[in-house]
């Protein structure tokens, strides 16, 4: 084991330098652990190794410098295309068998970035605050993770990561400040975790159209158990970065406790990407404006006001159209809704197919009297109390489905919606 103490580092002023060296030192040995003792650690960007875990102790805190010119310019992809971006404050790429451990402090003083970001000042995107590049075999465990400057956890294009028993806590008000982001990567199970932030809690992404093709890969054989997410603008999401396309996802076992939308899956023609065999199961969700959303018209980061993304009228077919399909949600239930019992809109031309909801509960909260967007979309009205809403899908099955409060019809679907067996919503 090397502790960062042996390199130089002292606990107060800024020691980058030295957290450095005792990384890249551990690496030269072959690997091993480097352990960041209890104290106040200040630091600017550092990058893993090969065989190294990182590992903070009981009463660790490390803290993220306040200088933007300690995290240096690299390459890397951020919100679905490949640029020039501030390196993370624990980052790496191409590496095998690394670690993040330990029962301390990882503190972002994202507060820094968050100004200047509402403010149109910054010439590059944020750093992340732990965001790992192609690499194999990744364990995040343990530690507390707060205030980041963007979003908190951001693997990319990686495969066999963990992510077991972490605990995020941004701001609810800090801008995009996402907790775990899968992005195009393979063999993830994120477990035990607890994430309250100020964006999406969970989202799997696999890239967008303006990226070239041969960097875009899915997202896929993903499993999350046994979290609590809470006021985030989704629970768990899948979206809109998926030109790569998201699939085989098991979600399980979780309580989602204020946030905007429980499941949230987001599109929009000229994305491309395929959603498919999405599983979710024993869900408890409390005072959620919406449990379930799909959005093909998703008008954020570069749709909205573009006719081709919000037109209702049918579209031609083709690799830039996006689909959602065979997707399974059981055994949830949801109280204290506000806005909608679900809300579903697919595209004319290309529906979303085989949806099936089996053994759901949802109660409206009768006394909540603000409407809201249930989606971002272009052309939508506030709603309040709605019932299930449904346009464009194939093969809807709903059985055992009650929903309590709703303002209106319990169920609105139109002709542009074909039901697979019979409709038990009561």
């Amino acid at each position: 084991m090397t502790d960062i103490r042996t390199h130089g580092a002292v606990s107060g002023p800024i020691c980058t330098l030295a957290i450095q060296a005792a990384i890249d030192a551990c690496a030269a040995l072959g690997g091993g652990t480097v352990m960041v003792p209890a104290g106040r650690w200040v630091t600017g960007a550092l990058f893993l190794a090969s065989d190294v875990e990182l590992h903070l102790e009981s009463g660790a805190v490390l803290v993220a410098s306040r200088r933007f010119e300690d995290y240096p310019l690299v390459q890397s992809r951020w919100e679905g295309k490949t640029g020039t971006v501030h390196a993370p404050l624990i980052g790496g790429e191409h590496l095998e068998r690394i670690a993040l451990t330990g029962r301390g402090t990882i503190d972002g003083q994202g507060d820094a970035w968050w100004g200047p970001f509402r403010e149109g000042k910054l010439l590059h995107p944020r750093p992340r605050l732990v965001a790992f590049t192609s690499c194999r075999d990744v364990l995040i465990e343990g530690v507390k993770l707060i205030n980041s400057p963007s979003w908190t956890v951001n693997p990319v294009r990686c495969s066999q990561v963990r992510i077991h028993g972490i605990s995020i806590r941004n701001p609810a008000d800090s801008p995009n400040t996402d907790g775990i982001n899968p992005d195009s990567c393979s063999d993830v199970v994120i477990s035990d975790c607890f994430v309250s932030v100020g964006d999406d809690c969970i989202t799997l992404k696999s890239g967008t159209e303006a990226e070239d093709g041969i960097h875009r890969a899915p997202c896929r054989d993903i499993a999350v158990t046994n979290c609590i997410l809470e006021k985030g603008h989704g629970g768990v999401v899948i979206g809109s970065e998926m030109s790569g396309g998201v699939k085989n996802v098991v979600i399980s076992n979780c309580l989602f406790r204020g946030t905007d939308r429980g499941i949230r899956l987001k599109s929009r023609r000229g994305r491309g990407g395929v959603v498919e065999n999405i599983r979710v199961t024993n869900i408890v969700m409390e005072d959620v404006l919406c449990p379930l959303t799909m959005n093909l018209y998703y008008h954020c980061n570069g749709g909205r006001g573009v006719a081709k993304v919000a037109s209702r009228e049918v579209q031609p077919v083709e690799a830039s159209t996006p689909a959602f399909r065979q997707i399974s949600l059981s055994g949830i239930r949801a109280t204290g809704v506000k806005l909608a019992a679900a809300w579903i809109w697919g595209l004319p031309e290309q529906p979303v197919e085989g949806l099936s909801l089996i053994d759901v509960s949802i109660a409206l909260d009768e006394a909540w009297n603000q409407p809201g967007e249930v989606e971002m979309a272009d052309d939508l009205e506030l709603v309040l109390g709605q019932g299930f809403f449904a346009r464009n899908v194939s093969g809807l099955e709903l059985r055992r489905v009650t929903i309590t409060g709703a303002r209106g019809l319990q169920l609105d679907a139109d002709s542009s919606v074909s039901f697979r067996g019979p409709v038990e919503v009561g």
